[in-house]
């Protein structure tokens, strides 16, 4: 009886043991799923073989001068052959060229760890890849890997890709002494505003479309732009468990971080950084992607900085693979063209993406959702709380329709309008659409202007709901083209005009819409006519509703709002 006693208890001990292995109560990204609208299944960290090697021992020299790419590589490949395992960069500035990644490797810098790569252009070669969404040629990335499972870069040390090397840079975005030293170090100027390292890569932006080139090539003609074609910084294509933590990653040649076509990403507490006048120096790109974490981060770049894509036009939706399941939380954005972006390359589809306590301090937009006829694909189900933005340079809140490849600022500066009295385009496969979008619990000072909604006569945007939301901006808000808009509880404060502008808006309804009625010039603008809101009759109380073609009579505001 002893004896069966004992090997119950042991039995028991087993099973508690095993309870608590699979307990998902230990998970450390359990908050992030709490009332999570849409299901998503939680992503591991990825767990490596407990081995290691350092890159002393296989000739490595960290003194900022001698090339390592070898040692990088025979490194990797020792641990590779292990099983995988640790990877461990020691202090110092460890001067490389590219870093080819196997399955199963823990790429950890140190403190102290700096990863610069060479600008020797000669040392990466033209490889196949996806860049701007399309199917085409570029140099290789610094860091990258394919069809690979179980990567990861951590630890306290930074990563560096000698982008000034490749980048082309426009006048206007600098001083005039970082110009002249510029145009000082070599390479070609074209007219007397746009510098290019050499004359290959200003050749190759001549024959290209938004820094692909579109016609068929021979190799010589390849060769003839290498120096066009600069890689994304970190490249991971097609991989499963990739997993960014604590790096920071800084000055790439074109975006910085792009991971395409991967499944299970998790990014946390990373740093990503690029001159704010860097060419497509974008922070991170997740393009069709499944299951996905950005947490605890921080941006601070020359385009885009956290955004969404899934290829572009007939090559995104032959491959017609969405980015979906997403989780973004407790980032924050410095200097981008946006601080949270969907598009323009959204082909393949978007949906169930998650957006909360999120900080955009001087961004060129806040929340900005664009694309453009030819795109096609589908945007839906996007939830966004907790969004807090300071001096935003253009609109706090966007969706563009009309994207022609500029930011925000260089449209308003070149004077882009939207087309007028424009033939209504027929819906067909290459029609964006962006719909059931919700976004609450928004508060944004000293914008531009407060929204842009500028969607398609023939698909406008719809189901997009703003709730608790307080903007202050030197203009209001403006809708058009957009179906089935709520607003509750939305107050924006403009310094001129009207705070809220509608143009071609069908089924807006708003319960508790603010603005600030005390000031002339503060009203209400439907279809180009501005009426004072205190014109109309107050027939129910907090509710705001504009029907197709009502009359303006009907419209109904809340008397008491401020």
């Amino acid at each position: 009886m002893k004896k069966i006693s004992q090997l119950i208890l042991f039995a028991f001990v087993l099973v508690s043991c095993s309870n608590k292995t699979t307990d998902n109560s230990s998970y450390k990204y359990d908050y992030l799923y709490e009332d999570l609208p849409f299901g998503m299944p939680k992503i591991a960290i990825p767990s490596f073989p407990d081995n290691s090697v350092n890159l002393l021992d296989f000739g490595g020299r960290p003194d900022g001068i001698t090339l390592n790419t070898a040692a990088f590589a025979d490194a990797i490949q020792d641990l590779s052959e292990q099983g995988g395992g640790r990877l461990i960069v020691p202090k110092g500035v460890w001067f490389t060229g590219p870093i080819e990644f196997r399955s199963n490797i823990n790429m950890h810098l140190e403190k102290g760890a700096l990863i610069l790569f060479s600008p020797d252009f000669d040392l990466y070669p033209l490889v196949e890849t996806v860049f701007e969404g399309l199917d085409t040629r570029r140099c290789q990335s610094p860091i990258s890997g394919r069809n690979l499972e179980n990567i990861a870069i951590t630890g306290e040390g930074s990563i560096n890709g000698s982008g000034e090397a490749w980048r082309p840079l426009k006048k206007e975005k600098v001083t005039e002494s970082q110009w002249k030293q510029v145009v000082a170090s070599g390479g070609v100027v074209r007219g007397d505003n746009y510098w290019f390292p050499s004359e290959a890569s200003m050749k190759g932006d001549e024959i290209s479309d938004m820094n692909v080139p579109r016609q068929d090539m021979t190799e010589d003609e390849w060769m003839a732009i290498r120096d066009f074609l600069r890689p994304v910084m970190v490249s991971f294509i097609e991989c499963k468990n990739l997993y960014l933590q604590g790096v920071l990653f800084e000055n790439s040649p074109a975006w910085n971080i792009h991971p395409l076509m991967c499944e299970n990403v998790i990014v946390d507490g990373i740093m990503v950084r690029n001159p704010s006048y860097s060419q497509n120096g974008d922070g991170i790109d997740l393009e069709s992607c499944v299951n996905s974490i950005i947490v605890n981060s921080v941006f601070d770049v020359g385009d885009d900085a956290i955004c969404v894509k899934s290829g572009k036009d007939g090559d995104g939706r032959r491959r017609d693979r969405p980015t979906e399941n997403l989780i973004v939380d407790n980032c924050k954005v410095f200097h981008g063209h946006g601080g949270f972006i969907v598009g323009s390359e959204m082909s393949g589809g978007v949906r169930n993406i998650s957006v909360k306590n999120c900080q955009f301090l001087g961004t060129d937009v806040g929340l900005r959702f664009k694309s453009t006829r030819g795109r096609g694909g589908v945007v839906e189900n996007i939830y966004i709380s907790d969004i807090y933005m300071f001096n935003i340079t253009t609109d706090s809140f966007l969706f563009d329709l009309y994207y022609g490849g500029k930011s925000a600022s260089e449209s308003l500066a070149d004077g882009d309008t939207t087309p007028t009295d424009e033939p209504l385009f027929k819906v067909t496969e290459e029609t964006p659409l962006f719909k059931n979008i919700y976004v609450k619990d928004l508060v944004s000072r000293n914008a531009r202007r407060a929204m842009f909604f500028n969607g398609l006569p023939e698909m406008n945007i719809e189901n997009i709901n703003l709730e608790n939301a307080f903007i202050t901006a030197r203009f209001g808000a403006e809708l058009s083209e957009s179906t089935d808009i709520r607003f509750k509880n939305v107050t924006v404060i403009a310094q001129e005009g009207p705070a809220f502008q509608f143009n071609n808006v069908k089924n807006f309804i708003s319960e508790g819409l603010g603005f600030d009625k005390r000031s002339s010039g503060k009203m209400i603008e439907i279809n180009g006519e501005k009426t004072s809101a205190m014109a109309f009759t107050c027939l129910s109380e907090n509710i705001v509703e504009i029907a197709p073609n009502v009359d303006k009579k009907q419209v109904i505001f809340n008397e008491t709002n401020d």
